[in-house]
């Protein structure tokens, strides 16, 4: 018979108390862990934003450096007191300029290389630069700006680091001669900037070696250079930044490389974002957890082994009850206490309010984040129609400018009273400042380049205050002129500058009329340095504060409506800026207003007589056309009528067509030498009326004008380059239709 084992006996109390204490503290382990756990994430995560930020910051801080290199050096070459130097290619005499301007400039390092890469010419701030070895770090860049592109790189030189800006320099007939290499150091004080953006500590290295670094301690360079080899980062993006130890303190850390035309790919810098101070708290929070938990987990088996009692008296109770029952004793009663599961109730509830209030702010960030995007679009929408509108409205001036240019000059040709010959250039000034302003509306739509030539401002400034010399005069505004008569001439538009005068002068005018009986506007030029400086100041009501920031802002004004579009001034501004100066505004309430005009001065001498292009037009402009016939194709009538005028006056027989199709017919009937068309008309275009031509008459479609008062689409620059076909764009003088018909007339 098989020996049985005595069960072990536990008691009720026992058997609750073990498995609660059990669970208990399974949880207290898994929460210790998820806490640490959680808490480790944060801390990556919030290290991994910190250094993307700094990384963001470092690189667009570099790239604007690097950006403000070549917009400050870009026209260097071109400034009149080196461009001459730069041409004589002189050595010593470079070797002073080029110390002179290392003097005036924060760069460490100028060498000039002539276009055979030799080098001719070298400054330098540290005489312990090698100019060698900078000659050879930079040489891609180099190489770059003596094909004609300006360049800017990241080289290393021994132990330093620099930003190098290359410049291509071209001598007279635009010929390049040389380059101009300027180099900017990145050192230790760029490290301490660098730190202040990014708000993380900087190492800066090369081919290995740390250059310089916002951390103190020469030993910390080779854990430094360790690991930028290492790549500073984690095994995926996903696992966050990496962490290290240095110097007793911990940092995240993250490795980035800066872009080299030659490919270096060891020079780079290490971000590094220290948690020392959130690390501490964490082992210190681990500490106290562990030390609650301990306590806790005491004091509640204590509290357990209180209530499993207290639940066990009634069964207690029953046994002594039970006995005593057995004993014959049924007067004994057990008593049962109250139970409830409040505290589930509860947890249940603050789980649920939990999730509500999580979801509440997510739909409050997704509607601030779409009620944001809307403002965007249409902000977008608003600033893309106004190219449009402006280029539409402008652009149908266009065709009736071109009908009062060209008979205002064939009347000021045709009659010889003096009076009426006033009158007739009045006109046709008028209509060239009218095309002017065309052109200018036109530029919020495309850009034009400016038809400069050397000019006296003084001339100009006079020139617009004698054309509103009425209007002054009936204003009761008088015009102070201060000019200097030494001013040297500059290069510049002088219709463009002149509607820039005329505008100013205006607004003045307008301002003191509107305010008081009577003012002054005084008028002054002066040399400013390398720059022409051309003042307007007025004794009117002034600008208020909040408007002096909005008053080159297209379309604002502030006169009544139907008093002012708001594009004055904003074309003026447009137009300096296209010239390379500053208009600036300052005013005081009560006191005026101050314009302030600053323009380049003119670089080289004044170009004489016309250009050789136009020399050439002039050789053919097709004065004589006895025996020759022209077909003139435009739905405008009085275009046709001036052009017949003027082609009439210098023999050609003329025939004329108001659409494609006209057209057509007239060329199966007649022979003629030119055709001149219009590119936008009912019906048949330009381009259709041309491809018929080339067809039937391909000997005439080799001498076809065209002409245009619209804005050329990509489209049709595209024909007219590719047939080498003339376009005269409306209004046009009668020297320039001359000069067309000339060369037209000449490809026979």
């Amino acid at each position: 018979m098989p020996k049985s084992h005595p069960k072990l006996k536990l008691s009720f109390s026992a058997k609750v108390l073990v498995p609660v204490l059990t669970i208990m503290v399974l949880l207290l382990g898994v929460t210790v862990w998820l806490v640490n756990h959680r808490i480790a994430e944060q801390s990556q995560a919030q290290g991994a934003r910190s250094l993307g930020a700094a990384d963001w910051v470092f690189r667009h801080s570099q790239k604007s450096h690097r950006n403000d290199l070549l917009a400050r050096y870009r026209n260097l070459p071109n400034e009149p007191r080196y461009k001459s130097l730069f041409q004589q290619l002189h050595a010593p005499t470079l070797n002073e300029a080029l110390g002179e301007l290392l003097g005036e400039h924060q760069v460490e390092v100028i060498l000039f290389a002539t276009d055979q890469r030799e080098l001719l010419a070298h400054a330098k701030r540290d005489p312990l630069i090698s100019i060698s070895e900078f000659q050879s770090a930079s040489a891609a860049v180099v190489k770059l700006a003596l094909q004609g592109d300006e360049k800017v790189d990241t080289i290393r030189v021994g132990e330093r680091l620099f930003d190098v800006v290359a410049i291509p320099v071209f001598g007279t007939g635009d010929y390049l001669i040389g380059a101009l290499t300027l180099g900017s150091e990145i050192g230790s004080t760029a490290a301490q900037e660098l730190r202040e953006y990014t708000q993380c500590h900087v190492a800066l290295l090369a081919d290995g070696r740390v250059i310089a670094s916002t951390l103190r301690g020469r030993d910390l360079h080779e854990p430094l250079a360790q690991l930028f080899r290492d790549g500073a980062v984690g095994p995926s993006q996903h696992d966050g930044p990496a962490e290290v130890s240095l110097g007793g303190e911990h940092y995240f850390c993250s490795a980035g490389k800066f872009d080299s035309l030659s490919g270096d790919n060891k020079l780079g810098y290490l971000l590094l974002s220290s948690y020392e101070e959130p690390w501490r708290a964490l082992q210190s929070t681990r500490q106290m957890l562990l030390l609650a938990s301990g306590q806790g987990l005491l004091l509640s088996a204590a509290i357990i082994w209180l209530l499993v009692r207290r639940a066990a008296r009634p069964l207690r109770a029953l046994s002594v009850s039970a006995e005593a029952v057995g004993r014959g004793d049924f007067s004994r009663r057990v008593q049962v206490t109250s139970r409830d599961e409040c505290g589930e109730l509860a947890a249940a509830f603050n789980h649920m309010t939990e999730n509500l209030q999580r979801s509440r702010q997510e739909l409050e960030s997704t509607v601030q984040t779409l009620k944001t995007t809307q403002a965007q679009l249409v902000q977008s929408e608003k600033l893309s129609s106004i190219g449009e509108f402006v280029a539409g409205v402008a652009h149908e001036l266009n065709n009736p400018l071109t009908s009062v240019m060209g008979f205002s000059e064939l009347l000021k040709r045709s009659d010889t009273d003096p009076k009426r010959q006033r009158h007739l250039d009045l006109i046709h000034k008028s209509a060239q400042r009218c095309q002017k302003i065309v052109q200018s509306l036109l530029s919020f739509a495309r850009r034009h380049t400016p038809e400069r030539k050397l000019s006296n401002l003084n001339e100009l400034v006079s020139g617009a205050v004698d054309f509103l010399q009425y209007q002054l005069r009936t204003s009761n505004v008088e015009v102070a002129l201060r000019l200097d008569p030494h001013l040297p001439r500059t290069m510049v538009d002088p219709h463009q500058l002149q509607q820039v005068f005329l505008n100013i002068l205006n607004n003045g005018r307008q301002a003191i009329e509107n305010h008081q009986p009577k003012g002054c506007l005084h008028v002054s030029t002066e040399t400013c340095g390398q720059n022409a400086r051309i003042i307007f100041q007025d004794n009117g009501p002034g600008i208020p504060e909040e408007n002096l920031s909005k008053v080159f802002d297209p379309f604002f004004t502030t006169k009544e409506v139907g008093k002012g579009t708001g594009l004055g001034l904003s074309i003026c501004y447009g137009i300096i800026r296209e010239h390379g100066g500053t208009i600036t505004v300052s005013s005081q309430p009560g006191q005026g207003a101050r314009f302030v005009i600053e323009l380049p001065l003119a670089a080289g001498p004044e170009p004489d007589g016309q250009s050789t292009e136009t020399a050439r037009f002039t050789k053919s402009n097709g004065h004589d056309g006895r025996g020759k016939r022209v077909l003139v194709i435009d739905d405008e009538e009085a275009i046709l009528q001036m052009v017949r005028d003027i082609l009439s006056q210098n023999g050609y027989q003329v025939d004329v067509a108001n659409d494609g199709e006209s057209a057509l017919r007239r060329l199966d009937q007649t022979a003629y030498d030119l055709a001149l068309c219009d590119w936008k008309m009912p019906g048949l275009n330009g381009e259709q009326v041309y491809e018929r031509i080339r067809s039937a008459h391909p000997a005439l479609s080799e001498r076809m004008i065209f002409i245009t008062g619209d804005v050329m689409n990509p489209k049709a620059e595209k024909f007219l380059r590719e047939r080498q076909k003339l376009c005269l764009s409306k209004p046009f003088s009668l020297s320039e239709f001359r000069s067309a018909v000339g060369k037209a007339l000449s490809n026979s």
